[in-house]
């Protein structure tokens, strides 16, 4: 039998080419050193602009260990301020959600503005002349930047920048925001689906390997159910997306970033997509704005792909189908995933309707493809912990990776390049000095 290797342990010995150790997806130490190496090291994803859109919005977020608070400032800037009193250090914001002019400590009443500023101190008068409010504001996360309306954050000084993070990803995102004929879509703060499940926030990942199996019985009830007809997710009952015939393809990204590329496969169903929107007027509307904002072509394009990028940033959102998914780590066997339903601008009601009851189908408590993860992840994680032969085999598809012209990594939508990008940008962070 093969014992776990020492805590001291060398993390670039945990990710081989083709396989990683269990420990990385049970051990406690690695874990807490996964929350200082990758957490409040990489970019993170905080929230969409659009969940704050006027003077005094906050919502409450985790980055890492930090909890923030996310607010939008006199000025209309979106600030991420760290959510701790300078006193005693109590979080001064408890809603998840809400609008304040003021963030006051329940604790002794300090109080701050949206800038973060300490603009209250009770009992001023027992603090000498040396006392500066300006030396006692909230911390600000040190980095922040945004890519067309997505807020991203990192918790170190330095690094590279959002741009090189993100690097050709971008056109995925644009590929949801485009869903909308004027280039916008909005998410609502609050959750609609909330998921904690007794598994590894690592297990979280683009995978094509699985719907055949975990996945195969809702399939088939959507290829009979109007409500998914004409979105994403009916959309991938369509000539199998999940069989390595199909144009489907498995891509992998430099930083650890991965998708489902479902654009070949889709594209050729374009007018099966438009014929669906021709049927109500806020359809026929819908398609007749997108072809004057993006040309024929580029509209047909869109209309076939649904919005749905499906694409995985390491290491905590996952653009899928019709939602943006937040992955927050509690503990090596806790992870809450938090899903924010995305509402196209622009667009008549109906239109984001169908998106909803779509998501709902797929991804609601009472659905049968989101629980199906969680219960997966969950006899994984049990799994993981006999590890009397600890390796977990990551090789599938390995001889028959490509290259393409982005520097993509690609290869069949069953194929664990996915996983294989993903593991090694865990041992460079985890490495990395």
């Amino acid at each position: 039998m093969t014992t776990l290797i020492a805590s001291s342990r060398d993390y670039g010995a945990l990710v081989k080419e083709d396989r990683v150790h269990s420990s990385i997806f049970t051990d406690e130490q690695i874990f807490q050193d996964e929350m200082e190496r990758i957490f409040h090291r990489t970019w993170l994803f905080a929230l969409h602009e659009s969940e704050i859109p006027k003077f005094g919005d906050f919502k409450r977020i985790q980055l890492g260990r930090f909890p923030v608070i996310a607010t939008r400032d006199e000025t209309g800037k979106v600030q991420l301020l760290i959510n701790r009193c300078r006193h005693r250090g109590a979080q001064v914001c408890e809603a998840p959600r809400g609008n304040a002019k003021r963030f006051q400590c329940w604790y002794h009443g300090w109080t701050y503005d949206t800038k973060g500023d300490l603009v209250g101190v009770t009992g001023a008068e027992a603090y000498d002349e040396n006392f500066s409010s300006t030396e006692h504001a909230l911390p600000k996360v040190p980095r922040v930047g945004s890519y067309r309306g997505f807020v991203f954050a990192s918790l170190a000084e330095e690094g590279v920048t959002l741009d090189e993070y993100l690097g050709s990803t971008k056109k995925f995102f644009d590929i949801m925001i485009d869903s909308s004929p004027i280039g916008e879509i909005e998410v609502k703060p609050g959750v609609l689906n909330k998921t904690m499940y007794r598994g590894n926030w690592k297990q979280v990942g683009m995978d094509g390997y699985h719907p055949h199996y975990v996945h195969m019985a809702v399939f088939k009830i959507f290829s009979k159910r109007e409500s998914t007809i004409g979105s994403a997710v009916g959309a991938l009952h369509i000539e199998d997306p999940f069989a390595d015939v199909s144009q489907s393809r498995t891509r992998g990204f430099a930083n650890g970033h991965a998708c489902l590329d479902f654009r070949e496969q889709r594209r050729s169903h374009a007018a099966m997509a438009i014929d669906d929107l021709q049927r109500s007027e806020d359809g026929r509307q819908y398609v007749a704005d997108m072809i004057a904002s993006y040309g024929q072509e580029h509209a047909e394009e869109l209309l076939a792909w649904h919005g749905d990028p499906h694409l995985g940033l390491f290491p905590n959102l996952q653009l899928i189908h019709d939602h943006v998914r937040v992955v927050i780590p509690i503990g090596p066997g806790e992870t809450q995933v938090l899903m924010y339903p995305v509402f196209l601008k622009g667009v008549g009601q109906s239109i984001n309707e169908k998106r909803l009851r779509a998501h709902e189908a797929f991804y609601g408590p009472a659905a049968a493809g989101s629980p199906d993860d969680a219960e997966i992840f969950e006899r994984t994680q049990r799994g993981l912990l006999a590890d009397a032969e600890p390796w977990v085999l990551l090789a599938r598809g390995l001889n028959r990776e490509q290259v393409d012209e982005d520097g993509s990594i690609t290869s069949c939508i069953s194929d664990e390049i996915t996983q294989r990008v993903q593991m090694q940008e865990w041992k460079r962070l985890m490495t990395a000095h």
